[in-house]
């Protein structure tokens, strides 16, 4: 588990890059293809970051990762709203998994402040 864990925020980001170089090159396109790689991104390196640190306080303060989820989940949706892409299937796959790593963050952040003794 741990090591899936260490693999699935990649996965997901390098599978939203993919998605967002889906975009057209209008304005709107532009800011979500940038929106999406960011945050995404961000929740691969941050989950990342987080593994590395020394104490529990900075593993908590490193989750920051739960609110680059959230925001990736906003714009996928928001993507998926406005039929930026034809596949919802695609997009619905994503924002599952998206939800899946919330919970698990969610889990552990909430495990670790329990835990703080």
């Amino acid at each position: 588990m741990e090591n899936d864990l260490k693999i699935r925020p990649n996965n997901f980001a390098h599978d939203c890059v993919r998605v967002a170089l889906l975009f057209s090159d209008n304005k709107l396109g532009l800011h979500l293809k940038g929106q999406l790689i960011r945050c995404s991104t961000s929740v691969a390196a941050n989950y990342r970051a987080a593994c590395l640190v020394q104490s529990k306080k900075s593993f908590i303060s490193k989750l920051i990762v739960i609110e680059e989820v959230d925001k990736a989940n906003y714009w996928l949706e928001f993507v998926k709203i406005e039929i930026i892409i034809s596949s919802n299937e695609l997009m619905d796959r994503l924002i599952s998994e998206l939800k899946e790593l919330m919970a698990v963050f969610i889990s552990s952040r909430k495990a670790t402040k329990e835990n703080k003794r």
